[in-house]
Parts: structure tokens; C-alpha cells; sequence
């Protein structure tokens, strides 16, 4: 059965959480902390070559496990994002167990980096799943959800990965998968809230903590007008892109969808306020294995519908009918 063949369930627009903007700022103005209290947490750690600490935590869930799914926030955020704890507690209320990733200088582990994550470091996502395994870990699978950055990544792991992959079934959330449109989509007029909101919390997470940077890049960084610029003057070059061009062209994950080897669902709206519905509708030649369901309504990592979080509720039937 490929993931065409799975029924998923509708998504319709909770009341009062009407159109795209208010669908994605609900995470922001409505921060249900999940309770996970239920599932004691164990912190573990993964070491990078460079010495930098990644860390997150392991959930067991009661009764044994169907499988281990590995949750990847998106920018600005880590393993207390809002919509991180939610999946953690609908998908162990279902019997999997939950890693709830914490990306390079991210949350708990911006103390103990001196580089930082970005739209495309995917090899520190095949560190902590190597690191998961050899801990015993995923004995009956590995399944993995991104949202945002965090879904591009893991889908840029996955085509780079192919037929090798660690992870057996994937699902991204409102996934950047052209980086330089959603770059430019940001800009706009109507998003200069978001915008400089999220600039603001990039500045904020990485100068706090240390950092392997020169004073011409924190000086660039301190003074960035736009995600643009930042990731021009501060993202590309410490990690070895010519500009931003060069960083969006060979992080975008789109160019990767092609290459996946395992069942992935990928999700999308075709009102995120963030990014275009477009780079989805354009995609073409992609295997059975991969499905694209792009809904009517729900804003960027929002689908806040009448039965709870609807990318949860999908998470919950894809990774059932791997079992």
C-alpha cells in the first residue's frame, strides 16, 4: 500500500481559527502546553564531530511501542514548541515513542554549540539517528515528522539518503521546499510582522550562547535587516555557501522529493501566509511512494481543526498503516 492508497481524515477550519493568518498565529497567541507528564522524559545526547552537543528527549509510551517517531522543529524553535509537544502527546496517546529533536543550538543544546542549525543540515539528523539506533532505540521502526525548516531538512535527508535511509516512513508540515521563494515570500508587504518577528528570535538564538564566528560576521548578523541578508551574510558563508542564492538552490528540498526512497506524506496549505502554495502545485514526476496534500485552509503549521491538530490526526492513520 503506498501513501496515495491511505484514507486521511478532512481538515476543516476550528471556530474562530478562520484563514491562513489566524490558523498559524494560534500556535503564538493559544500556546497549549501539551501536558507530557504521563510519559516520563530521559534527555539524551549526540556528539558532532565538531565536538557540539545535540541533544533532545526520549518519551517511551505505556505498553510497548508500534515505533520510534522522531519530531524536527522548524526556525526559531525547539523541543517546547507548541506544535512539538502536541504531536508528542497525540502520537504517544496512539503507542509510539517520541524523540523530541532539539536541531544544532537549539533550545537545551544552545549552550553546548558553537555552530547552528540551518534549512539544510542534514547530516546532523543521520548523527542523532545513528545515535538513536546504537542506543537501542527504533527496534520496530524509525518514523520521522518535520515541520517548517524542519521538514525540509528531513526531506532533503531522505532524497540524499535514497534506499539507505535510517528512517522508514516520513511526514513534513508546511515544509520550505523552494527556500528562496519563501524567503521572498516573507518580505512581503503583508508579512512584515512575521518577518521581523522571526528575524528577531534568529538574532536572539544565536547570540545566546557561544559561537565559532568572526567580529565582521557578528557585526553582519547584529545588523541584519532581513532573513535575506542574515542568511547571505551570516548562514552561507560559515557554512560554505557562496550567498544566500547558492544556500537556498542547494538546500531546497524540492530538488530532492525525486530521490526518496520511503512512503512520505508531505502536507501543505494553500493559505500559508509564509510560503507559496505554488512550489508544491509546480512539483511533478514524483514516485508513488510519495504523496503531496496540499488542503484548503490551515496556514503555515496551523491546521488547528475541530478534532484537534489535523497533521496529528494524519500522522496517527500514516504511521498506523505502517504497522
Amino acid at each position: 500500500m503506498t501513501p496515495n492508497d491511505i484514507s486521511l481524515p478532512v481538515f476543516r477550519e476550528r471556530v474562530p481559527w478562520f484563514g491562513g493568518d489566524l490558523q498559524t498565529a494560534r500556535n503564538a497567541l493559544r500556546r497549549d502546553h501539551a501536558n507530557l507528564s504521563k510519559w516520563p522524559g530521559a534527555r539524551l545526547s549526540f556528539t558532532a564531530p565538531n565536538g557540539d552537543q545535540l541533544s533532545g528527549v526520549l518519551h517511551n509510551a505505556e505498553g510497548g511501542t508500534e515505533c520510534l517517531v522522531v519530531l524536527v522543529h522548524g526556525l526559531t524553535g525547539c523541543e517546547d514548541s507548541a506544535y512539538v509537544r502536541a504531536s508528542a502527546q497525540r502520537l504517544l496517546g496512539a503507542g509510539h515513542d517520541v524523540f523530541r529533536l532539539n536541531l544544532r543550538g537549539a533550545g537545551p543544546s544552545r549552550p553546548h554549540c558553537r555552530a547552528m542549525y540551518h534549512a539544510g543540515r542534514s547530516d546532523d539528523l543521520r548523527l542523532v539517528l545513528e545515535g538513536l539506533l546504537s542506543a537501542g532505540q527504533g527496534v520496530n521502526g524509525v518514523f520521522a515528522m518535520g515541520y517548517s525548516l524542519g521538514g525540509n531538512l528531513l526531506l532533503k535527508y531522505l532524497g540524499e539518503a535514497g534506499a539507505a535511509s535510517l528512517i522508514d516512513r516520513a511526514l513534513s508540515v508546511s515544509a520550505p521546499i523552494n527556500l528562496a521563494a519563501a524567503s521572498a515570500r516573507l518580505e512581503a508587504r503583508r508579512n512584515r510582522g512575521y518577518h521581523r518577528w522571526l528575524l528577531d528570535r534568529m538574532k536572539q538564538d544565536w547570540t545566546s550562547g557561544p559561537l565559532n564566528i568572526e567580529t565582521s560576521q557578528m557585526a553582519a548578523l547584529k545588523s541584519a535587516q532581513t532573513i535575506r541578508e542574515f542568511d547571505n551574510d551570516v548562514v552561507a558563508p560559515l557554512n560554505g555557501f557562496a550567498d544566500a542564492a547558492d544556500y537556498y538552490t542547494q538546500n531546497a528540498s524540492g530538488g530532492f522529493l525525486s530521490r526518496i526512497s520511503v512512503p512520505t506524506l508531505v502536507l501543505h496549505a494553500d493559505n500559508d501566509p509564509w510560503i507559496p502554495a505554488d512550489a508544491y502545485r509546480a512539483l511533478s514526476g514524483l514516485p508513488d511512494y510519495l504523496r503531496v496534500e496540499i488542503t484548503r485552509g490551515g496556514g503555515h503549521v496551523g491546521f488547528h481543526g475541530g478534532a484537534g491538530r489535523w497533521h496529528d490526526n494524519c500522522a496517527v492513520a500514516f504511521f498506523r498503516d505502517a504497522q
